[in-house]
């Protein structure tokens, strides 16, 4: 399975169509909010998306589940969550909703770590990155998994991956 997840592009509706260019064979597309679009874009035929804090159209969700292949996907902003300070209450939703794999952004930083068997992936903020990586100028994540192990890689606005940055983890 494969899954491509992006975040934080506040107007930049372009790169969104560039990414499914440069990533034409996943299986499932994720959008982690504040696009600054309405949520009947076409955009979003194709993407799954939640609501972000600066995304005014109360017709996106502000989560959003999906199974692939036995591996349940949770997908939210994180702004609801207090992700700038804690995720605490991000990874207890997830489990919540037993995920395997908890989506988020907000922050507009790069992140992923395993925390009780759940796979916790910020994708970082295709327009406007911020922290250790924004040099970067923008970075979406790439997942994807055999019975075993799950794979991150994550790629710059050129689709080029970034090779300090893919992680393998045990299922």
């Amino acid at each position: 399975m494969k899954l491509v997840v992006v975040s934080d592009t506040h107007g930049d509706a372009e790169i969104l169509k560039t990414i499914l260019k440069q990533q034409p064979d996943a299986d499932g597309y994720f959008y982690c909010g504040d696009s600054e679009l309405t949520a009947n874009d076409p955009l979003f035929d194709t993407y799954q998306a939640v609501a972000g804090n600066m995304d005014d159209d109360p017709d996106f969700p502000l989560t959003v589940t999906q199974d692939f292949s036995g591996v349940r996907v949770w997908m939210t902003h994180g702004h609801r969550f207090n992700v700038n300070f804690t995720l605490a209450p991000l990874l207890a939703a997830g489990q919540a909703q037993q995920a395997q794999i908890i989506l988020f952004g907000h922050t507009h930083q790069l992140g992923v770590f395993m925390e009780e068997q759940m796979l916790v992936l910020n994708p970082g903020s295709i327009s406007q990155p911020r922290g250790q990586y924004a040099r970067l100028g923008g970075t979406y994540a790439v997942i994807t998994w055999t019975s075993t192990q799950y794979h991150v890689q994550y790629v710059n606005r050129d689709g080029q991956p970034v090779p300090k940055l893919a992680f393998d983890w045990q299922r």
